[in-house]
């Protein structure tokens, strides 16, 4: 292998054709430039360089390692770039999982603020399940999850980031649509469209506990996975629901929202992600994160 240094003394000679100017042009002095090029005619074998009385010219071999050279040092210092922004969480990429309810929140702002910030890295973003995302992080197929705690999983870390409330969805055509100041007591004899527990122990527990409280258990009779799809079985009558607040801007012209009262019906988003090491990209992201969560 040629030392990329004896490269570009040959460029700078061969740019040049004079061995003082190529000398000064690399603040060097002119006898080790002469022995440097004798040295690379040695390990490449051949002459590139025509010596004569006043101008100095390059062989056919020459010209063909003048062109390769330069190639192979815009490479060098390219990829000694790409490394730097790498190591400076410039370039790379970020895969979030996050639970529907966020795009109605903090996240789409921060989302945003980091493409702005950071166009040379690739943000992928993938919808799922607090469960969900809990397992494709121990399966490191996602580097980051924005979820509803609390999870099971000792494992991983969790930091606060956003909050929501709770409120109850209904049919736009339903009796109590219209109702003034609509407690959750007033859904006892109502169908529930809900979701698996197992996917959102957290949530499912807190709906429970309001529904509970109020002195009767749900009786679901349709479950859907995720909130989008909870909300789409109401807005076709399957039942009544109880979900994030925030996604009241959700087909709005088909379901109605009522805001519960009281602190019991607020909940938190946290972002989840395996311990240890962090890569910058995840580092700036979460900084960003933090920044966004304290405006």
């Amino acid at each position: 292998m040629i030392d990329l240094r004896l490269l570009r003394q040959f460029v700078a000679v061969a740019e040049e054709l004079h061995f003082h100017r190529a000398a000064a042009r690399l603040h060097m002095s002119q006898p080790p430039l002469t022995a440097a090029m004798r040295r690379l005619e040695d390990e490449v074998g051949t002459s590139l360089i025509e010596r004569g009385n006043r101008t100095l010219g390059l062989t056919a071999a020459g010209h063909t390692l003048l062109v390769e050279a330069r190639a192979t040092l815009l490479q060098a210092e390219q990829a000694l770039q790409r490394t730097r922004e790498a190591a400076a969480g410039q370039t790379g990429s970020l895969r979030v999982g996050y639970v529907g309810s966020a795009l109605y929140g903090r996240l789409p702002g921060l989302i945003r603020q980091f493409r702005q910030a950071y166009p040379q890295v690739q943000l992928h973003l993938h919808e799922a399940t607090t469960h969900q995302q809990q397992l494709w992080l121990r399966e490191e197929r996602i580097d980051l999850g924005l979820l509803i705690p609390p999870i099971p999983a000792a494992e991983l870390v969790l930091q606060a980031f956003d909050q929501d409330h709770l409120a109850i969805a209904l049919p736009r055509s339903h009796r109590l649509a219209a109702a003034k100041g609509l407690q959750v007591a007033a859904l006892v004899e109502e169908p529930f469209v809900s979701w698996p527990a197992a996917e959102g122990i957290g949530f499912h527990a807190q709906v429970l506990g309001l529904c509970t409280a109020a002195g009767f258990t749900p009786r679901v009779v349709q479950e859907a996975q995720g909130m989008h799809a909870v909300l789409s079985l109401v807005a076709v009558d399957a039942g009544v629901a109880i979900v994030p607040a925030s996604m009241a801007s959700f087909r709005p012209e088909e379901v109605v929202y009522r805001l519960i009262d009281g602190n019991e019906a607020g909940f938190e988003l946290q972002f989840c992600m395996r311990p240890g090491n962090r890569g910058p990209v995840l580092q700036h992201f979460l900084a960003m994160a933090g920044a966004e969560a304290e405006s």
